[in-house]
Formats: structure tokens, sequence, C-alpha cells
């Protein structure tokens, strides 16, 4: 069975995530620092996250899983997923309360979300569709116009070459972004009902598994 690394930091639903990892048949291990994530090893990595992206890579920093995640995503390749603030942490610089330093594995800025449209408010959440950008793409080919679940009045702003799909939110924001075997997503596919764990499949167990359940 997979075993699947889901990061704790103090910050973000992990027993959520969890919950959908288990699922779908996949094993869960939530790891609270570094030493234990070095420990498991694991077949594939979920960085969850909500709340402040500075207090986020504070607290992900005190508790040693940077080194760690280098040594295993960057060196190891193993596949890696990170969810709404997991996802923003993978930009070289971000602002919120202040400026901080992300993990610098997808060049990019995180900063506040800038609507062209009055009507609309922050933070942006609830149900948005998916515009994505490769058909082929492994995790995300399959799921072009389909609704998941947003929470978030950040965005990551990338070159477009990372950018796997966008959403529109006042205009065009990046919804998920890929760097070979590095994704991030900035919707919640544990709050995006079966979509969600489709999703989640399709990243842990690879192309098929996504593709033959994504019938909703």
């Amino acid at each position: 069975m997979t075993n699947v690394g889901i990061i704790e930091y103090g910050i973000g639903n992990v027993r959520s995530v969890a919950n959908a990892v288990a699922r779908i048949g996949a094993t869960p291990n939530i790891v609270s620092d570094g030493t234990a994530l070095a420990q498991l090893q694991p077949d594939c990595i979920l960085l969850p996250g909500v709340g402040a992206i500075g207090q986020a890579l504070e607290n992900l920093r005190d508790r040693a899983f940077e080194p760690v995640l280098e040594d295993i995503v960057l060196e190891r390749k193993t596949p890696f997923c990170g969810i709404c603030v997991g996802m923003q942490m993978l930009g070289e610089t971000c602002e919120e309360f202040g400026d901080y330093r992300g993990l610098g594995w997808i060049p990019g800025h995180v900063g506040r979300l800038e609507l062209d449209d009055e009507k609309l408010t922050l933070p942006h959440m609830g149900w948005n569709t998916l515009s994505v950008t490769c058909s082929t793409d492994p995790v995300l080919g399959a799921f072009d116009g389909k609704d998941v679940y947003f929470a978030h009045s950040y965005t990551l702003r990338c070159p477009d070459e990372f950018v796997l799909s966008t959403t529109e939110y006042g205009g065009k924001i990046v919804s998920a972004v890929r760097r070979d075997h590095i994704v991030g997503v900035q919707f919640h596919p544990e709050k995006s009902s079966q979509l969600g764990d489709n999703l989640l499949r399709a990243f842990i167990f690879g192309d098929e598994k996504g593709k033959t359940s994504n019938n909703v």
C-alpha cells in the first residue's frame, strides 16, 4: 500500500487530508518534524496549509522540515504536492503581514489577490472552475472544466511555464503549478467532494486510477 507523508507543522487541516488519503486506499502518515519525515521515507508527500504564509514558513523551519524536504523531494525526486498555502510556500518570496522567503522550488512571488470586479470579495471562497493548460498532465489533465473548492486571499504569481491551471476570480489566477515531480494546487482537494478524491488518487497512484474514476 502506498505510504503518503502528510506534513504537520501546526497550521493546516491535516486530519481532513489524512481522511481523504485513507478514503482512496493509501496509507496516511502524519509527521510533525523533519526527523519523523526522514525516518518515514514516504512514496509521496502532501503539504497542506491554511492561514498566514509567514507563520506557516516559520513553523515549517522551526520543525526542521526544510532540509529533509530538500533531500527527499529535490535530491531523491519523491513526488510532492502542496495544497493551498502549501502551494504558496513553493514560491521564492511572499508577502502577508511582512516579507518572507519561500522554499524557492518554483520561481515566483506570493501576493494579495487583485480583483478587477468591485462586486467580488476576499477571501476567494467556494467552488470555482479549473482551466487546465496541459491535457496530458498525469494529475490535472483529466480535470479541465471541473469545479473545486477554494479558500484564499493570496496567490502565487509565476512564469507561464510552471502554470498547470488557472481560474477566473476578478481576473485570471494561478490555481495549480508543476515543476517536474513537484505539484501545487491552490484549491483544497480534501474539500472538493468526489472530484477531489479523484485528483488525489491521480497524484498518489498515477494517471490511470485518476482518469478511470473521474466521472463527476
